[in-house]
């Protein structure tokens, strides 16, 4: 990739509840409506576009890019369980489809931060095998920390292990604004520190009290990142990713006014 791309992630809808799962076309279009050039899904929103020629077929419709693929699993354990192991080889193979296409690891958090330093061990020795055998089929790898109270790389501290140990031959970071901010750091400040690492990035904003706020309302400051980004010579994508309480009822809505955002705000700066 030669410039940055602006993309949007599932997530969005994912807010409420299980109502759009396998109605990734749908997501599509607004998306596609909403002027973005991606589309990031997760796994549990493909239903039939599983099928990579259905999937290519999806996005030539919409006239999209698969930018990225967002994994989610559990991954406490010090190697992948069977089921785990099987279902990255099975994203490995629909990726072998769409080499230009980013495979984003992200752990699901779990309820509490106990046996701290082991599982986050454990993650990271995860993270590298699958981001091993995804390097020699030739797909791009990305790490991506979440900022829930059982998040095992929610703070500095956290992140200062974790993505230090990340194989940097194998897969890269992608800083979340929203989450680092939610963490209690400085976004910019985290991009900056691991800049050398970073192949993909993920804006949304938070109000100064923690709840989420739509995008360009909450104090997230984006026209700095992306100046730093576009200054840094940063090629990749810019995922979109709204969590505010408007989705939870109207993810349509909200996405078409990211859109514009996106449009009247981040994209003059590129």
């Amino acid at each position: 990739m030669d410039s940055i791309k602006i993309g949007c992630e599932t997530y969005t809808w994912q807010m409420t509840g299980e109502s759009y799962k396998g109605k990734l076309d749908h997501i599509m279009g607004i998306a596609s409506k909403a002027g973005f050039s991606g589309i990031e899904p997760e796994t549990s929103f493909f239903g039939t576009l599983e099928d990579p020629i259905k999937m290519k077929d999806a996005l030539d419709k919409f006239d999209l890019e698969l930018a990225v693929l967002c994994h989610v699993e559990d991954w406490r354990y010090n190697k992948e369980t069977e089921a785990e192991r099987q279902r990255a080889d099975q994203w490995m193979d629909f990726l072998s489809h769409f080499p230009n296409t980013t495979y984003l690891l992200v752990q699901m958090p779990g309820s509490d931060r106990r046996d701290l330093i082991n599982r986050q061990r454990n993650l990271v020795s995860c993270l590298n095998t699958i981001a091993e055998r995804a390097f020699d089929r030739g797909i791009v790898c990305s790490h991506h920390p979440n900022s829930p109270e059982g998040s095992i790389c929610r703070v500095e501290e956290d992140y200062d292990i974790i993505i230090n140990a990340l194989n940097a031959e194998h897969i890269g970071y992608c800083p979340d604004v929203g989450h680092i901010a939610k963490g209690g750091m400085e976004p910019l400040k985290i991009i900056k520190e691991y800049r050398e690492l970073v192949n993909l990035v993920h804006y949304k904003d938070m109000y100064a009290d923690g709840r989420w706020a739509p995008t360009g309302e909450g104090i997230i400051d984006f026209k700095n990142i992306t100046q730093y980004l576009v200054d840094t010579d940063y090629k990749g994508w810019i995922i979109f990713e709204d969590e505010c309480d408007r989705a939870i009822t109207d993810p349509d809505g909200v996405t078409l006014l990211d859109g514009k955002y996106t449009q009247t705000q981040i994209q003059p700066l590129l």
